[in-house]
């Protein structure tokens, strides 16, 4: 099968587990290309991660990336560059993720068999969606409930992660900055 991986980072012969967010060393990789370019654009810094995406059971194979401000995408990923690498593997070097169905964890080091330099993702990232490769949820079209379901994951999140004990944290400032009224809630809910 093969497994794509979005890096910033280029030259990459053999991807390497590295831990993240999840505690664990892990490649982290996805079967659909287009999921992989979206890693390319995060906002916060690593251990952290901003990726608001999901799937639809009209299109469970083609991801929706949530702007969650207007303007979203585009501030994160234009002028970004980066490469999307992939290998093929078989199913048992890898391990299903259980949260995203695209996902695939390695735990071991696999040699890379191939890689698209990107030069900017936003561009990219855009073709895909005019290819029906990516659909992207525009803030404006948003209802107020979505909003709300999104902030209350965004107060879970930081609850799990007890971001009331590292406020400056990439994560914490980021919310404060583009969500001040999810981080008071958050604060006035702990």
């Amino acid at each position: 099968m093969k497994l794509y991986h979005g890096s910033r980072t280029g030259g990459i012969g053999v991807l390497e587990p590295r831990v993240a967010d999840h505690g664990q060393p892990y490649i982290y990789f996805s079967t659909i290309e287009a999921v992989a370019a979206l890693y390319l654009c995060n906002a916060v810094e690593r251990p952290y991660y901003w990726f608001p995406y999901g799937f639809t059971r009209k299109h469970p194979d083609v991801p929706v990336y949530d702007e969650l401000y207007p303007d979203a995408l585009r501030e994160v990923s234009e002028g970004v560059s980066g490469y999307i690498y992939y290998c093929d593997v078989s199913e048992d070097q890898v391990l299903p993720f259980r949260n995203i169905p695209c996902a695939r964890l390695s735990i071991q080091p696999l040699r890379v068999d191939g890689v698209m330099e990107v030069p900017d993702a936003y561009a990219l990232l855009r073709q895909y969606e005019s290819d029906g490769k990516l659909i992207i949820s525009r803030f404006e079209d948003k209802s107020q409930r979505e909003l709300e379901w999104y902030y209350g994951a965004i107060r879970s999140y930081m609850r799990q992660k007890q971001m009331h004990l590292t406020p400056d944290c990439s994560y914490a400032r980021f919310i404060r900055k583009k969500f001040p009224f999810v981080w008071d809630q958050f604060i006035r809910e702990i």
